[in-house]
């Protein structure tokens, strides 16, 4: 027994020495960048209940290959997601998947098929469609429109939003703003708002995650630097959860609004700029 918890300790030190070495190759500057990133995307995430995946690949992706910021954003959004859908426990989020079972059932059987067609769409013309779709509704209620969603027509939207975020989470990765827009548009209490986008978009990060797993994306130094970004991005959802506590349910309608239309913005960014 002894032996195998000295061998278990032997390959920790090893792993974590292995670990180290392969950060530091991304340079001081580099790695501080990734980290603050991290905390930044994760107080957003806390506040507003999405975003930390678009935070976090756009701004890695400014200095660290494609791959690496995609790799170091799948553990951060998965270890968030949970820390945000089972914050207020595990029924609470139970019954919040059961409550918006429709759209999360719809949601993951189209990102499965969003996934499959992916070569045939140019995701330029998706970033840009989506970007300024959410810019443009997420703007105008700003601006003071309220839509509303109306008990006969809920299973609808319900199915036919889910199927928007499936197909476009599938095909570009980003299925936070619809969700957000449509909860938005339902009036939904921020604290449930929150626990149901962690719901929706944990689901999504484990299929991900397995994904990448079996693509390699989430191998080397891609798993390393994911594993070594959870912490900063937990660490920032707590102080977020902690900001958007204090806020009514006014002032967290217009911070979500508010983060919709940046994070609309940035999608229709990356369709012009790549």
């Amino acid at each position: 027994m002894s032996y195998a918890i000295s061998l278990s300790c032997e390959w920790a030190s090893r792993y974590e020495t292995a670990m180290i070495a392969e950060l530091a190759a991304m340079g001081t500057v580099a790695l501080g960048a990734a980290l603050a990133l991290a905390l930044l995307a994760g107080v957003v995430k806390g506040m507003t209940g999405f975003s930390l995946p678009m935070i976090l690949v756009s701004g890695l992706g400014s200095f660290l290959s494609p791959e690496l910021a995609l790799a170091g954003m799948i553990l951060p959004a998965l270890v968030t997601n949970f820390f945000q859908a089972f914050r207020q426990g595990a029924r609470a989020a139970l019954q919040s998947a059961r409550t918006h079972w429709r759209y999360l059932a719809t949601m993951l059987a189209f990102l499965v098929l969003g996934s499959q067609i992916v070569l045939s769409i140019p995701a330029g013309l998706l970033f840009l469609i989506l970007g300024a779709t959410i810019t443009f509704f997420a703007s105008l209620q700003l601006a003071g429109w309220r839509p509303k969603v109306s008990v006969q027509h809920q299973r609808s939207t319900e199915i036919g939003t889910g199927a928007l975020a499936g197909i476009l989470g599938g095909l570009t990765g980003t299925w936070g703003p619809p969700t957000a827009l449509y909860l938005t548009a339902l009036g939904v209490p921020r604290t449930e708002h929150v626990r149901i986008q962690g719901a929706v978009y944990g689901s999504g990060a484990v299929m991900l995650t397995l994904a990448h797993l079996q693509s390699g994306v989430l191998s080397g130094v891609g798993l390393n630097l994911s594993i070594v970004l959870v912490i900063p991005a937990l660490a920032g959802a707590a102080i977020g959860v902690a900001i958007q506590d204090r806020l009514d349910q006014g002032r967290f309608r217009t911070l979500v609004l508010v983060v919709l239309v940046l994070a609309g913005l940035n999608l229709v960014r990356r369709a012009i700029l790549g």
